[in-house]
């Protein structure tokens, strides 16, 4: 990670000559406060309260020169947990030189890649490694150092991806929530590839739109961000082992737009040590726009999630299905709002959860996040959850 900073570095400081008349800077980012109130105290030892706060950090430095052909962006992370020293934690989210030139991008540095077009899960989403701890949704990313050359053709996109060095997910730690009985232990983690954490991962993908389509086809092949965890004993105590498999996966990501409605999909088809696989999550959403002749929209939305191994996936929605509603009142507050509920049908468990935020004012943003777990069939995974429903406000200033 430490090699990939300094090339960032030293990429930017190699076009210092171009910038010595038009460079541009601007700092900008955010502090966001955060309360969390749970319906009970925890399962698990450690978890004996039901009241969470903490504080995060997010400032972002910009820079551009040679007429916006090149730039720099330097955005790192820090929180300070009140109750898990594992939350408790810095990143750097972004520091990347990227030049643009007519038809082509190279971005080398730490960055964050998004794929995806399905509500409740992406499968095909494989470049950077979850911040675990940041919460159970999938928007919190560690950085991952990369180069990413990107060519911008008439017949569509194509990224090519060299990521050099693997990070391993976050967990929380023996304080923390949204966890199994054991905590991962670090010490215990062991990698498929003989230079373990080392390996450099490869990736490529071709996306287009046409029509009323957008596509992408992705090829992936590396150390898995999703590791296996297995019950070991270390100094007397048990604790999770995280072991990361090699492996090669290519996917297909596909959105329709006829009218009202958008119909998503994403295919996946890995290859491990251990078996292949297929999995899918299929969906479909209609928007009623302007209700009442407002200036309010409302989204619904239904997705099915399907993985061939059933019940021994490592994943939440292995044979889920999942429904939506999505309101977006469009307003100078920019207020929104998401409500969800996913069943399981092979553990005919459920989980729900609501999301909204708001403007306050200029620089304030107010958002809401709750989310319950039904899990009373112990076979689920995600009946580690069953006393964590809870209630999240968080506050964002910007600056």
């Amino acid at each position: 990670m430490k090699k990939m900073v300094y090339l960032a570095i030293i990429g930017g400081l190699l076009m210092q000559p171009a910038m010595a008349d038009d460079v541009f800077f601007e700092a900008s980012g955010k502090v966001s406060t955060e309360a969390t109130i749970y319906a009970h105290e925890g399962q698990f030892a450690n978890q004996d309260y039901r009241t969470n706060f903490s504080l995060a950090i997010e400032p972002e430095f910009y820079w551009d020169w040679n007429g916006q052909q090149d730039s720099l962006t330097f955005k790192p992370f820090f929180r300070k947990d009140q109750r898990d020293n594992a939350r408790t934690h810095a990143d750097i989210r972004e520091f990347n030189w990227v030049h643009l030139n007519d038809d082509w991008e190279l971005r080398t540095g730490i960055s964050s890649v998004f794929w995806g077009v399905t509500e409740f899960q992406n499968l095909v989403d494989v470049i950077n490694q979850k911040d675990a701890v940041e919460g159970l949704d999938k928007e919190h990313k560690l950085g991952q150092p990369m180069i990413n050359l990107s060519f911008v053709k008439d017949w569509g996109i194509v990224d090519v991806y060299v990521l050099p060095g693997f990070r391993e997910q976050t967990s929380a730690g023996t304080n923390g929530r949204f966890r199994a009985g054991a905590v991962v232990d670090a010490s215990a983690t062991t990698y498929e590839a003989s230079n373990n954490s080392k390996h450099t991962d490869l990736a490529g993908r071709w996306a287009h739109s046409f029509d009323v389509y957008d596509m992408g086809v992705h090829w992936y092949k590396g150390t898995n961000r999703t590791p296996l965890l297995t019950a070991v004993t270390s100094n007397g105590q048990t604790v999770l082992s995280a072991h990361y498999q090699a492996i090669e996966q290519i996917g297909l990501d596909l959105q329709a737009t006829v009218g009202n409605w958008l119909w998503k999909g994403e295919l996946i088809h890995q290859t491990n040590p251990i078996e292949d696989f297929w999995a899918s999550q299929l969906g479909t959403e209609y928007t009623f726009y302007g209700l009442q002749d407002s200036a309010t929209d409302l989204g619904v939305l239904f997705e099915y999630g399907k993985d061939q191994r059933g019940i021994r996936a490592n994943a939440f929605m292995q044979n889920d299905f999942g429904v939506g509603a999505r309101l977006d009142l469009n307003n100078t507050q920019s207020t929104s709002l998401f409500a969800g509920v996913i069943y399981d049908l092979d553990f005919h468990t459920t989980s729900a959860s609501i999301a909204g935020s708001q403007r306050l004012g200029e620089d304030r943003k107010l958002s809401i996040e709750a989310q319950v777990f039904a899990s009373e069939n112990s076979s689920d995974p995600a009946a580690m959850f069953a006393k964590d429903d809870y209630i999240k406000l968080t506050l964002d200033s910007y600056f």
